[in-house]
């Protein structure tokens, strides 16, 4: 039996994975009870491709919206750069659009549906792990020990059994960014399905729609993510998405983001509940497998919320160790297989989002030009946007052929 330390995405993709290919298996969760927690997610086409292979197309297209577009704009509202995205791009798979907790709960639903109610254990916060070349033993903080013969830790950013293969490693690294995120009922803008990235590298804001609007009233849930840079010194240490915010402390700073498009102020102020947390990642590790135990997720790759690819990432590598347990079977080989396939891919992206990825030619427009101009073209080229957007992709394995060929 596989043991997985975590129900969140990564965890419940490798219990579905799991269940496909006939691998027996139990999942150990911390919380209490599945709950839908978090803001808005966007999920690539190379994870879609693989939730559709696990059956899970009509349950997207229930919870989530297909993304039509992403853009980049200024501060001022004018355009940068935009390109279609999913099928309209030339995936085989659309992206889309989703509340991520209710992503969450929807597979944590169909897993209990497939494997039974009893695969996923709740209350159960593991704390660490024992193993001998015969198996693993996975220590539970009620003094439980459950044994298997793999442990895989998807048991997030502040991982224990990562604590435990890397006791020196400390906190996660704050960046200087504080997010404020919320969702709030509005019509949608643009192309009805759009991703749009404002500002520049000290101040920015993100917002899509996760619903289709409401035939009663056009307006859809828009979940928005209202970004500001400060003194890394002030040693900013809350990572958790339940951390209520006071519109006040940031609300001010965009009171002149009113764009033809999108009133940026009647967003915030018309949302529900506002959290806050410290944008922060920690360094990519030498590795993640020790003999019967390896890592998965955030636990493995914690990266900045750059490029939306962090949950899609997530489901990916849950899907890659199922194929190498299914070419190399329950054990180590099947762990140091899935890691070699991606690791170094994954360090790279955590390094190249810390240069704020495809989203650094905010930046540069900024500086170029403060945000104001006529024509993009009269700043940069269009032919130098495509190629920056190019190269994040490669980075991410989300280029088209790439993900096309997989």
């Amino acid at each position: 039996m596989i043991l997985i330390s975590g129900a969140g995405i990564a965890g419940l993709t490798l219990g579905l994975t799991l269940y496909q290919i006939g691998v027996p298996f139990r999942s150990f969760e911390r919380a209490p009870r599945s709950e839908a927690l978090g803001g808005g997610i966007n999920v690539q086409p190379n994870a879609v491709r693989e939730l559709f292979d696990l059956g899970l197309q009509e349950m997207l297209d229930r919870v989530g919206l297909r993304t039509a577009e992403v853009g980049f704009y200024a501060k001022t509202g004018r355009e940068i750069w935009r390109e279609p995205r999913g099928l309209d791009a030339g995936y085989r798979w659309p992206q889309f659009s989703i509340h991520r907790g209710r992503l969450q709960a929807e597979l944590h639903a169909e897993l209990l549906r497939r494997a039974g109610p009893d695969c996923v254990v709740c209350d159960a916060q593991g704390v660490g792990f024992e193993q001998t070349e015969q198996g693993v033993t996975h220590k539970l903080a009620d003094g439980r020990r459950i044994d298997g013969a793999l442990l895989i830790a998807c048991d997030g950013i502040h991982s224990a059994i990562r604590r435990t293969l890397f006791p020196d490693e400390g906190d996660p690294l704050w960046s200087g960014a504080v997010l404020w995120r919320g969702t709030t009922k509005a019509a949608p803008f643009l192309s009805g399905a759009s991703v749009i990235i404002a500002g520049h590298d000290r101040q920015r804001l993100v917002a899509y729609p996760i619903t289709p609007p409401a035939p009663e009233t056009g307006h859809a849930v828009i979940n928005w993510i209202a970004e500001r840079k400060f003194d890394a010194s002030q040693g900013f240490r809350r990572e958790d998405w339940t951390r209520n915010a006071q519109r006040s402390d940031f609300a001010p700073l965009f009171d002149a983001w009113r764009f033809d498009w999108l009133d940026v102020p009647a967003l915030i102020s018309g949302a529900g509940e506002v959290y806050e947390y410290p944008m922060v990642d920690r360094d990519p590790l030498p590795r993640w497998t020790h003999g019967r135990v390896s890592l998965m997720g955030d636990a493995a790759h914690p990266t900045y919320p750059v490029g939306s690819n962090g949950a899609s990432q997530a489901i990916v590598d849950a899907r890659v160790l199922g194929a190498e347990i299914l070419r190399h079977g329950v054990g180590n080989a099947a762990l140091e297989a899935y890691e070699a396939r991606l690791r170094p891919a994954t360090t790279q992206v955590v390094l190249t989002n810390r240069g704020a990825g495809p989203d650094a030619i905010l930046e540069r427009v900024e500086q170029l030009s403060g945000g104001d101009f006529a024509h993009i073209d009269d700043v940069i080229p269009r032919a130098d946007l495509d190629a920056h957007a190019a190269r994040y992709k490669a980075v991410a394995g989300m280029s088209i052929e790439a993900v096309n060929a997989a």
